[in-house]
């Protein structure tokens, strides 16, 4: 949607101006001279690969960081936030690519932290979650715990955290990478109805189906530089993936061309002529008879059996919240199922610990790799060797330099980008902490099966290229593969086939052909085929 021809208030003096903007933290520098207008009434799109300085772009315009060189004007004043506060008292709001939510306080309350002194008015913000509820179909329980909630309705609330104080800027990293569709398509319209109304908004996104359905205009960052803008992107969108990759868009995956919306979708497998691939099934997981109950005794996962052979794709689809997350965390060890059994060829993992289904040769590629996949506060280094320390390890002491050598081996067949292998895992963006999640559970010595839920969620072009192609190459090798998905679209180009869940069942499977994308469709809402 391009807004050249649009009333004259959208060209008038812009609402935000960055000028020859520059940020370095340390010796790394994450932008440099980067200058960019967001103008009152326009979704400005900000599109680039994991690193290329997207977040902290956002971050400092919402006044976590401090730029080192140029100025921002706001308002036509200029613009010095001492902090997120600041910005928000001023008319900024942001949704960060990671949570910022208390999980053991409610939804009510994570909403009112720090609005509101003195007695908390509980019910008067209910009815105000209830009416957004209504205006933008982003239901929500309010006084539901947040750590009793799905990762998407946990957006949600990170979301309606922002739109509840009515911004005038509205600034957006990465919002949709946990969402379902219905939910992303709610949520442009949120954005529409914003920018309608006079104020903007700053989407930060990697799906170019979004960037060509919502975005007026688009500023490509690649190394921290501003490569590209366009006034057309739905027309330009080819030239603006190859400004961001800085190649043809000819030589991307055909499963990350698809996913991302640059082509139909079309069925890759994992097919190929690899001599190394099973000639006849051998069932490598087992699950048979899961079933999750929770504290309040509902049931959350039902009577779950399923096989994944070896050299199979088994992709999980279903709308999020309907047993997913409790079907991965009692794989990973995370939670201890009620009932059922869990085989990985004759070694039984029920209720085993994280450790000892590593041991056994099961990599597990979590949902939620900031809370559960990875140790922040740790160097990169050690998250990719996490589960392999050990090996490092001489008389008590880590031999770090040995440690380091390795891991950046594997950053460098990963393409994890960061300053180093001994760079803090917290300084890496959400991207390359994925990627170097999968090299790490990927790479197990033994490994026979991986567990991989959203493995592409929030990751760039050129990223899911890789990532499948890694999934793909350990297939072939004759690894089961679990893949649990939101994306419809990433399970009908990948997977061999599909299983659909819904309320904690299995409501049907089927091939993974997009034929049957109707078929799949019905059973997610609970239609049996």
């Amino acid at each position: 949607m391009n807004m050249a021809s649009a009333p004259a208030e959208i060209v008038a003096e812009p609402l935000l101006s960055l000028s020859a903007i520059t940020k370095r933290f340390g010796n790394f520098t994450a932008l440099s001279d980067v200058s960019l207008d967001i103008r009152p009434g326009e979704i400005h799109c900000i599109l680039g690969e994991n690193g290329a300085g997207k977040s902290t772009l956002c971050n400092l315009i919402f006044g976590v960081h401090r730029p080192d060189g140029g100025s921002m004007r706001y308002r036509g004043a200029s613009f010095q936030p001492s902090g997120p506060a600041d910005s928000l008292a001023q008319g900024i709001a942001m949704v960060h690519q990671h949570f910022s939510l208390v999980p053991d306080m409610s939804v009510v309350d994570n909403v009112l932290l720090g609005r509101q002194r003195g007695l908390l008015n509980r019910a008067e913000c209910a009815r105000q979650l209830e009416k957004l509820a209504v205006d933008y179909g982003l239901p929500l329980d309010p006084f539901a715990k947040i750590e009793d909630l799905s990762v998407g309705e946990r957006q949600r609330v990170e979301i309606v955290k922002c739109l509840i104080r009515d911004p005038s800027l509205f600034v957006l990293d990465e919002p949709t990478a946990v969402l379902l569709p219905d939910e992303i398509a709610a949520l442009l319209d949120v954005c529409h109805r914003v920018a309608s109304s006079g104020r903007a908004v700053v989407l930060v996104t990697h799906k170019l189906a979004e960037i060509k359905k919502i975005a007026d205009r688009v500023t490509v960052l690649r190394g921290g530089r501003v490569v590209a803008t366009s006034d057309k992107p739905a027309a330009e969108i080819d030239a603006l993936v190859r400004a961001m990759i800085q190649g043809n868009v000819d030589t991307l995956d055909q499963s990350a061309a698809s996913i991302l919306g640059l082509e139909p979708v079309k069925h890759i497998g994992h097919g190929t002529e690899n001599d190394n691939t099973p000639k006849t099934k051998v069932e490598a997981l087992q699950i048979d008879g899961l079933t999750v109950r929770d504290y309040q005794g509902v049931t959350r996962l039902d009577n779950f059996t399923l096989t994944v052979d070896r050299g199979e794709i088994v992709g999980v689809a279903g709308v999020e919240g309907n047993g997913q997350s409790e079907l991965t965390a009692v794989l990973a060890g995370m939670m201890t199922p009620s009932e059922g059994k869990i085989y990985l060829g004759d070694i039984n993992l029920t209720a085993k610990s994280p450790k000892e289904i590593t041991a056994a040769g099961v990599g597990i590629v979590p949902e939620d790799r900031h809370a559960v996949g990875c140790v922040t506060g740790m160097s990169l280094a050690e998250n990719i060797y996490l589960n392999r320390l050990d090996e490092f390890t001489r008389f008590g002491f880590l031999q770090r330099s040995a440690l380091e050598r390795e891991a950046a081996a594997l950053m460098q067949r990963f393409d994890v980008r960061a300053r180093g292998p001994g760079a803090l895992f917290s300084s890496l963006s959400g991207g390359n902490q994925q990627k170097a999640v999968l090299a790490r559970e990927i790479t197990l010595p033994n490994l026979t099966c991986l567990v991989a839920a959203q493995p592409t969620r929030g990751l760039d072009v050129g990223a899911v290229a890789a990532v499948y192609s890694h999934i793909r190459a350990a297939c072939e090798r004759g690894v089961a593969i679990l893949l649990v998905s939101s994306e419809l679209d990433e399970l009908l180009t990948v997977a061999d086939r599909i299983v659909v869940l819904y309320r904690g069942r299995i409501m049907g499977s089927c091939v993974a052909d997009p034929d049957r994308r109707e078929a799949i469709g019905a059973m997610m809402a609970g239609q049996p085929q």
